[in-house]
């Protein structure tokens, strides 16, 4: 038991830098004692004393403030910091060197009995606030953004955000890396927002073709209603910042001014009276 406990103490130094002793950790890391309250009850559980278990689990919350079911299944070094809120359901199971911050709930989405929570395998890490729901698996090495709500299975190495949780990157991931605190880096990008990038230009790129085919159209002498349509103004969307990260210079960006194409239209005679010049000049 004491081997196992100076094992979790010491995976807290891997995962929080404000962890300085370890009389520190063990007096003052309520997540370290969620989880020894734990492995109490869940022998208890195992041993058929399931009130007792439920009564000591209950107790943990009240001193902690983190419910875990006395059958949720827990391997090594699994570390919750802060903890605060954190709701682990029975039929939960978590694998090795495993990490929740505070707010996470591991929640079922069915009253019937049988697995009804979800699996987390070694190296999982879980964001503040993020719902993880149902019988699904979160394989190796998976990463959860701050409040994600997560209801389909995550594959290894892949990191999901948003509501509901959206793949927003995939990596390897070994033991040389740095830590990434609530399971998120801070270059990541919200996979909404990439489509919205991706659809703005889009649009940039069409309403400037179809600029230029108005514009050759009323240089043959078509006669074209013209509409005032809205600004695209995405850029609040598209950056946290309020800058739109597309680049401007490379995105075509279309105008409504007859000067445009009345320009236009004199490059085009410009063009044709070179080639013609140039056809006459062949011929003599």
């Amino acid at each position: 038991m004491f081997k196992r406990m100076k094992e979790d103490i010491k995976s807290v130094y891997h995962r929080d830098p404000a962890a300085r002793n370890n009389f520190e950790i063990l007096t003052n890391y309520p997540g370290l004692h969620a989880v020894w309250f734990h492995r109490l009850a869940h022998k208890l559980w195992k041993a058929n004393w399931k009130w007792l278990a439920r009564t000591l689990s209950t107790l943990a919350r009240w001193l902690t403030g983190i419910e875990i079911h006395p059958g949720a299944k827990i391997g090594r070094r699994f570390f919750i910091d802060h903890g605060m809120g954190v709701v682990i359901g029975e039929t939960a199971e978590i694998g090795d060197d495993c990490t929740l911050y505070h707010g996470v709930t591991l929640g079922g989405t069915s009253w019937k009995a049988g697995k009804r929570h979800p699996t987390l395998e070694d190296g999982v890490v879980i964001g503040a606030g993020a719902k993880v729901l149902g019988p699904i698996t979160l394989h190796k090495n998976a990463r959860v953004g701050s409040n994600a709500v997560v209801i389909r299975d995550v594959p290894e190495d892949t990191t999901v955000i948003g509501i509901p949780a959206r793949e927003s990157s995939r990596a390897k991931h070994d033991g040389d890396e740095i830590f990434e605190a609530y399971g998120i880096s801070a270059d990541q990008q919200d996979p909404i927002t990439q489509a919205i990038r991706t659809m703005y230009s889009h649009a940039n790129a069409m309403e400037a073709q179809l600029h230029s085919i108005c514009c050759a159209l009323k240089s043959k002498g078509f006669d074209l209603t013209e509409f005032d349509l809205p600004d695209m103004d995405c850029g609040k969307i598209l950056d946290g910042n309020g800058k739109p990260q597309t680049n401007q210079q490379d995105t075509p960006q279309a105008t409504d001014s007859k000067d445009d194409c009345n320009e236009q239209s004199n490059k085009d005679r410009d063009s044709q009276n070179s080639a013609l010049d140039e056809k006459s000049d062949k011929s003599e």
